[in-house]
């Protein structure tokens, strides 16, 4: 950065370069490079090292193709800046320049300083059409240019094979703020989730893979700030390139680095929750704070009038991913987090928007034809949210190879046969297999499905069986917000009791809807605390709650649900449930050859609406397996012909089992048992 501030830069016009974006520095100078089509002048602010008092300001000197750019000589890591950027105010031509507004570049690597919700962040005076000329200098966070040097110590991509994967999915924060056991600086941030006792927990149940929810920069909003809230998920995006500041104790983003090398050495790969649908600009009332006064036009949707936005993410914008410099940038910010930063994938919210084209969601879009044919990005891990709330959003199973997708059919459906709704044999059987009505077809693979009972959107395993409703009074919103669509079951008392039954029955009710989810084809996902029974309180919508309600209690662990959860991922990769073939009854194709059996006998045609016991064989060379779910009260269920090791039984503590059985046999109400034929 520059130490002098009496000093003026000037640019070095025989080395600036338009085809690298943003600020990179080369150790003699650094590059600067923003995109603006529609912009007549760009100026570069440099700021001292707090970002409070501006040092320079300079035109950036060239413009190729809508590409400002110069190099500075002497301009290194550490140089706070930001951009003014001029061109016509004329909202109701989608235009919104206003050179008052200091703008954070779209490829910062690092942040500095935090927004303060002043009127002088809005580009507008109230009415979106009047042009507000304050100085928001003060009130905005600005751009940090990165060091590009790192030791990664012979770092190398994981890629664990999909058929392996058990994904983690976890709040950067609220993972270890109340951790014992982790070091009292590290809690709550990514330094803490890297921490040895975290890392052997993972190891401990076999996660394979985390996924941290959105650590990109991104803003709280006014009106939660307002309600002493904060934005908690984080799912209000800002900056695609540099990570959360609060997330880091040196606001570094080589703390970033330093924790995907160590969870890499413990066999971990990382995912990315990535929000590339819309932004933290909200709609055309928002603040301007970077992509809004740099090129309203080309970085965001417009309406059919153009003053307005096209809101297809109900966060009020919706990012133009279809204009090849926006697709650019955000496949550079993929880029950059797989080959600067080693994480290992991403899963993209709100999926839909981002295939959104002229005529709607489209699978061999722009977007997903580049991620495709990316030698980079093709060999990460690709997870699709696949839905959004614009017509046409929802689009489970609607996805191209080799991306995967949360698939909420199997978590409403495992949750119903639990809940023992009627008639959810046949449903639950679809979702034993990996979903193949959804995903078996343009020859994807029984990976595809991304298999989970809760998320970070909704009640917690433990809450879907001790509510019946949402509470979620803590939000501010008379308990309004969140949906109700939850299949949950209290099984007698809402919410906490010390009812020995009551406890009992959740206890089992949990273990063999964990035992469901990690025995079925697909990829199975936890979200973090369901494998030792975290509770939310019954709020299933704790998107500002950065408090005890969210941060996961672990001195409450129940240590049973952790050895289940183990015991179960152990068995899974034992006997290969992860195979990317989707199963056929037997002899009707080449993947694993299946039958289903009731209580007596094998299933037909007629049986699927009888109550009892539901058997899944899977006919193997080795050893027939048999996993027998049972969601209503102790049963007897009669084994096929021969001899069988019951392996599983999620009845006990712990749910090892190790017994040769014949014949008719007694299976637990609430459970699931798993039964290996014995050779004769």
């Amino acid at each position: 950065m520059i130490h002098d501030s009496s000093m003026t830069p000037a640019f070095d016009a025989t080395k600036g370069r338009p085809d690298t974006m943003g600020a990179v520095s080369d150790g003699e100078g650094t590059n600067f490079a923003l995109f603006s089509e529609n912009a007549t002048r760009v100026e570069l602010c440099l700021y001292d090292t707090e970002g409070k008092v501006e040092v320079a300001r300079l035109d950036l000197p060239a413009m190729h193709g809508g590409i400002w750019f110069g190099y500075l000589p002497g301009v290194g890591p550490g140089q706070v800046y930001g951009y003014r950027v001029h061109g016509p105010w004329a909202p109701e031509e989608g235009h919104r320049f206003n050179p008052a507004k200091l703008l954070l570049d779209p490829y910062a690597r690092e942040l500095r300083g935090e927004l303060t919700w002043d009127p002088a962040v809005f580009g507008h005076n109230g009415d979106d059409l009047t042009r507000d000329d304050r100085d928001s200098a003060p009130f905005v966070p600005k751009a940090v240019v990165a060091d590009p040097a790192f030791d990664w110590n012979a770092d190398e991509a994981l890629r664990h094979r999909w058929e392996e994967t058990l994904i983690w999915e976890v709040h950067p924060k609220g993972a270890t703020m109340r951790h014992p056991e982790v070091p009292e600086n590290d809690r709550g941030s990514l330094c803490g989730l890297a921490s040895d006792p975290m890392i052997k927990h993972l190891q401990r149940i076999g996660v394979t893979a985390v996924e941290l929810l959105p650590m990109h920069g991104f803003l709280h909003d006014q009106f939660l700030l307002d309600k002493g809230l904060k934005n908690y998920w984080g799912y209000n995006t800002l900056s695609f390139f540099a990570p959360h500041r609060a997330y880091l104790k040196t606001g570094r983003a080589n703390e970033v680095r330093q924790v995907v090398q160590k969870l890499h050495k413990a066999g971990i790969e990382v995912i990315l929750d990535v929000v590339y649908n819309h932004t933290a600009e909200g709609s055309e009332l928002g603040p301007t704070l970077s992509f809004r006064g740099i090129d309203n036009a080309s970085y965001y949707l417009l309406a059919e009038d153009k003053r307005h936005c096209f809101d297809t993410t109900g966060c009020g914008n919706t990012l133009n991913v279809a204009h090849p410099m926006v697709l650019r940038m955000v496949i550079d910010s993929l880029r950059y987090w797989v080959q600067v930063m080693h994480v290992d994938g991403f899963r993209f919210d709100l999926a839909s928007t981002l295939g959104r084209e002229a005529k709607g969601f489209e699978r061999e879009g722009s977007f997903f034809a580049a991620i495709r044919q990316d030698p980079v990005l093709a060999q990460v891990k690709l997870i699709a949210e696949p839905w959004d709330i614009g017509e046409g959003g929802y689009q489970v199973g609607g996805f191209p190879f080799p991306f995967r997708e949360w698939n909420d059919k199997a978590r409403d459906d495992m949750r119903a046969f639990w809940r023992r709704d009627p008639g959810m044999k046949g449903d639950l059987a679809q979702r034993l297999l990996g979903s193949p009505i959804q995903f078996d077809h343009s020859q994807r693979p029984a990976t595809s499905s991304i298999n989970f009972l809760a998320a970070h959107d909704g009640f917690t395993l433990r809450d879907v069986v001790s509510y019946d409703g949402k509470h979620n009074e803590a939000n501010g919103e008379d308990n309004r917000d969140g949906h109700d669509h939850n299949l949950s079951h209290n099984l007698g008392a809402e919410g906490q009791t010390n009812d020995p039954g009551i406890l009992e029955a959740r206890h089992r009710r949990s273990k063999a809807m964990l035992a469901t989810v990690m025995l079925s084809q697909g990829v199975p996902m936890i979200l973090a605390g369901d494998e030792f029974g975290q509770s939310q309180g019954g709020n299933n919508n704790t998107y500002a709650q950065d408090s005890e309600i969210s941060w996961l209690h672990w001195e409450a662990a129940d240590a049973r649900l952790v050895d289940a959860v183990a015991t179960l991922m152990a068995f899974r990769k034992k006997v290969s449930l992860g195979d990317a073939r989707f199963a056929r009854a037997v002899g009707e194709g080449d993947g694993p050859a299946i039958s289903w059996h009731h209580a007596s006998g094998e299933m037909g045609d007629g049986d699927w609406d009888q109550e009892g016991p539901l058997g899944l064989r899977y006919h193997r060379t080795e050893a027939d397996l048999l996993i027998v779910l049972n969601a209503g009260h102790d049963a007897t269920f009669i084994l096929p012909d021969g001899s069988w090791r019951r392996q599983l039984d999620t009845a006990h503590d712990p749910i090892v089992a190790d017994r040769v059985e014949t014949g008719e046999v007694q299976v637990g109400w609430q459970t699931v048992s798993v039964w290996e034929e014995v050779a004769g």
